[in-house]
């Protein structure tokens, strides 16, 4: 069995962070690096008001983390924002290993969990995007070779040989997504006057889990990150009601822009659903926080106004950790007041008919306004 290779996480604490808030974010980073089969053996955070646009961190930190990496013999550095190709130079210089930031791990681990061939479409498409600006990087190598003022060196021809190889690329997937997306809008047009339902939410909430749970069937679903990059569709029949189920890729902080409008198009279950289950684990710490970012996700995607359902899912641990609170009081808490929420766990099996008594409502209500 190969050794997992040992990783050391650097993040920045900015002027609009706390530190437990860029301690969660390194949390978050460790548990992305896990997934894409890495150990941190190390993490360092400094505080900047930005970071800094030659090496993220400053002098005084980088020899810091330089010193460790060397004595600890760590394989990678993972950064937890996106790099610029300068950054990434430098970093390499310094650092003597390899470099990744957030949107790199991310994209390996989509790379690894794609299924179908929208979704491996979309990660080629991410990834093509995000090394089109990166490609200098890549052929600094050459840079002795290159003549005086004025004058072009081989190198700077092979770029521009790549960089029109991947815009070329680049086109043919955005043609192919297309493509699928009529496909998928077929397919969907070809389900009929069946109401859907999808489930939305941070990444690792439970959502595969809870589908296996209403659906009787197995879907894909681990402790990681990312468990399910494809959205997968299942009939399910609640009291003689038939409702088409779909779980669709969990959503994450700072995730780079180019990969969410890559994905966009795994999110067209939401778009063309009748009702949102937005699940959420109660449990995190940072669970407002993730319902904040789903939220204003579901927001940008003009589905807000959907008649939706808030499960907070894994009551059974928050109970655990906050002793002096039982399952009603959470009814009366905060988190049910001015909304429809429902709080259940999927791994005990409590709270599901509640759950499943409050979709039939939602269900209901859909049919009504057919």
């Amino acid at each position: 069995m190969k050794d997992k290779e040992k990783a050391v996480l650097v993040g920045v604490i900015s002027q609009h962070q706390t530190k437990e808030q860029a301690e969660e974010y390194l949390d978050e980073l460790a548990f992305l690096a896990e997934t894409a089969g890495a150990e941190t053996i190390g993490r360092f955070l400094q505080k900047l008001e930005r970071p800094d646009s030659r090496s993220y961190i400053g002098k005084g930190k980088l020899d810091e983390v330089a010193n460790f990496v060397k004595h600890a013999e760590a394989d990678l550095v993972v950064f937890d924002d996106e790099l610029s190709p300068a950054q990434i130079r430098n970093l390499e210089h310094s650092l003597s290993c390899k470099i990744l930031d957030r949107s790199n791990l991310i994209l390996d681990i989509f790379a690894a969990r794609a299924q179908t061939a929208q979704a491996r479409t979309q990660v080629e498409l991410a990834q093509n995007q995000y090394l089109l600006p990166r490609l200098t990087r890549m052929w600094t190598h050459l840079q002795k070779q290159k003549g005086g003022i004025g004058m072009k060196g081989p190198g700077e021809k092979e770029i521009e040989t790549d960089r029109r190889a991947i815009r070329n690329r680049i086109a043919l997937l955005k043609e192919k997504l297309k493509t699928i997306d009529k496909q998928n809008q077929t397919q969907r047009k070809g389900r009929g006057a069946i109401p859907r339902v999808a489930l939305v939410g941070y990444t690792n909430v439970g959502k595969s889990s809870l589908m296996n749970l209403l659906s009787k069937a197995e879907v894909f679903a681990e402790n990681k990150l990312f468990a399910t990059v494809d959205s997968t569709v299942r009939k399910v029949v609640l009291d003689q009601n038939a409702f088409l189920l779909s779980d669709t890729v969990g959503f994450i902080r700072k995730i780079p822009t180019h990969l969410i409008e890559s994905f966009k198009s795994t999110l067209d279950e939401v778009r063309e659903a009748d009702v949102l289950l937005h699940v959420v684990d109660i449990s995190h710490p940072g669970f407002e926080e993730q319902l904040v970012v789903v939220e204003e996700t579901l927001r940008d995607l003009k589905v807000l106004d959907k008649p939706s359902l808030l499960v907070f899912n894994k009551m059974d641990l928050f109970l655990k950790n906050n002793p002096e609170m039982n399952a009603s009081d959470l009814q009366k808490s905060w988190m049910a007041k001015d909304r429809d929420a429902v709080f259940i766990s999927v791994l005990k099996k409590e709270g599901i008919e509640e759950l499943r008594t409050k979709l039939k409502l939602l269900l209901n209500y859909v049919a009504s306004k057919r």
